[in-house]
């Protein structure tokens, strides 16, 4: 069954939320990602929502914002990425918010950079039709590189 989910345009006051998910310690591991400060955050994330040239969403579930989907131009390609709250894990929310933002995002080809560990993020990025076309080792971790399109 695919769980509900909805996407909306980022508000200011879904910031805490993300805030809180980029801290904890097992998402920061499944992801290789180093949590950052509350003052980075705020800084990294204001300059996203000001840009303007990404595109930048909120997933929410019956009314509770749990988490972000994004994309952005990085190098020569077209990134995307998601970040959901570890509480709702394992239960397709991840596959289902990346399926809806990508009939939202005609774009492509789209990249997507994911630890070789994170098994659940490599099989939400395969559900959704990306391919693993590389791989390489930044700063001892193995990483792989998806594409769709």
């Amino acid at each position: 069954m695919t769980p509900d989910v909805r996407l909306r345009e980022v508000d200011e006051t879904d910031l805490p939320t993300f805030f809180e998910h980029q801290r904890d310690p097992e998402a920061n591991r499944m992801a290789n990602f180093a949590a950052r400060t509350r003052e980075d955050f705020d800084r990294h994330w204001h300059a996203i929502l000001r840009n303007g040239s990404g595109v930048v969403r909120t997933i929410e579930s019956s009314g509770s914002v749990i988490g972000n989907v994004v994309s952005w131009a990085h190098d020569a390609e077209r990134d995307v990425g998601y970040w959901i709250g570890r509480e709702h894990w394992g239960r397709g929310f991840a596959t289902a918010a990346l399926a809806a933002f990508l009939e939202e995002l005609p774009a492509r080809p789209l990249y997507a950079h994911v630890a070789a560990h994170n098994l659940g993020s490599i099989r939400v990025l395969e559900k959704c039709g990306f391919e693993r076309v590389g791989a390489s080792s930044i700063d001892g971790v193995d990483e792989l590189l998806f594409r769709l399109g």
